[in-house]
């Protein structure tokens, strides 16, 4: 039987199915170009890509972006001019930004909010016509041009944004002191208000992901129990995910959704979610549930690992050696995949330690096999 290229492991993975080898892969967004990205590719190591199959347009809406100093900070301010009212927001910006991968900076990071677009309830109206007249157009062309650039070396995937929830909690109001949550006690009925109306005009974008030549659509939500309670999942989150996915799976589209933070105060909920793949799971010590439980009690769900950062800190070995225990939680291997990084850039020497365990673990994992492969690193 022929070697299965890293596409057909990735998308084995996906799919409920077996690989001739554990599936492992670097994203784009995070990838170095050069020679240990090289190697490691040449060494079984493959590529997700994340690429949009639609382009909005906004109706009725004036958009400004201008340059300002605010608190000694250097910031980009976009501000969103409609007939019911005016919103801005502030943005920081990493030196390298919109000079290398994905919008993000030298060292990875995408642009953050220092001011957010809705301030207090005079803003509700404004961000919520946003919504309404953003039309989303499919275009295909960005998906189809990396699909064929990838070739066999890996799979692009649909960029979708993060649930109305998350948008709101993240972006719109944010965290900062609180902000998202005194709004949803004092303000809540222009809080649901905004969340529906964005619902309803997410629908075509939607139908768009579900006809796109991607296998699968990745809903970006960053879930992290520590801001997304189990209450607010449930009532907010796992509605949309209905809705989303309902959509999706009819043209046999795979759901993903990027659940990186900690996931024990939801965990019992996450297996009644209609969700093919919990992407960018993180074990102990990043995330707050071991990979082992996970594994036993999403037992329908696709899990892509992130490797935990916190590891490539203390160097190669320490790499080699949590990467070890970690296939012992993840046996038989089957529903996994491992992510090199999910937000970081990982060291030339961590990415060719992390790949020098990951190129030798066939399919199914067995115990004693990983114990012989420790041995040869000790």
């Amino acid at each position: 039987m022929a070697e299965m290229t890293p596409r057909e492991r990735i998308l084995a993975s996906a799919r409920k199915q077996r690989a001739d080898k554990l599936p492992f892969f670097h994203w784009w967004r995070h990838m170095q170009t050069g020679w240990a990205e090289r190697e490691c590719r040449n060494r079984g190591m493959g590529i997700a890509w994340l690429r949009p199959p639609y382009v909005t347009k906004l109706h009725g809406v004036e958009v400004t972006e201008a340059r300002a100093v605010v608190e000694g900070r250097s910031i980009v301010r976009r501000t969103f001019t409609t007939p019911v009212g005016t919103v801005y927001e502030d943005e920081f910006r990493e030196p390298g930004t919109g000079q290398w991968k994905a919008n993000r900076s030298w060292l990875s990071a995408t642009p953050w909010l220092t001011a957010h677009l809705i301030k207090g309830p005079e803003d509700y109206p404004a961000v919520k016509y946003i919504a309404e007249n953003t039309e989303y157009i499919a275009d295909y062309f960005p998906l189809e041009q990396a699909t064929e650039w990838l070739g066999e070396e890996g799979i692009m995937v649909d960029a979708l944004p993060h649930s109305p929830l998350q948008m709101f909690l993240i972006y719109w109001t944010g965290s900062e002191g609180g902000r998202c949550f005194l709004h949803l006690a004092d303000y809540l009925e222009l809080v649901e208000d905004l969340l529906r109306a964005v619902s309803k005009s997410r629908e075509p974008m939607y139908e768009i992901a579900a006809n796109s030549p991607a296998p699968a659509s990745f809903c970006g939500d960053n879930i992290d129990g520590g801001l997304m309670g189990a209450r607010l999942f449930e009532k907010y989150c796992m509605p949309e995910y209905e809705k989303q996915a309902a959509i999706l799976h009819r043209q046999k589209k795979l759901m993903m959704v990027h659940m990186d933070g900690r996931l024990d105060n939801v965990k019992h909920l996450i297996p009644k979610t209609p969700i093919d793949i919990i992407e960018a799971f993180h074990p102990v010590p990043m995330g707050d549930l071991a990979l082992d439980e996970v594994m036993r009690l999403w037992s329908d769900k696709v899990i892509w690992m992130g490797f935990p950062a916190s590891t490539f800190q203390v160097g190669p070995q320490a790499t080699i050696a949590h990467m070890l225990s970690l296939l012992k939680e993840a046996v038989p291997g089957d529903r996994f995949a491992v992510e090199m990084s999910t937000e970081n850039q990982v060291s030339s020497e961590n990415l060719c330690a992390l790949t020098s365990v990951l190129e030798n673990v066939e399919l199914p994992i067995r115990l004693e096999a990983i114990e012989r492969l420790s041995i040869e690193f000790t």
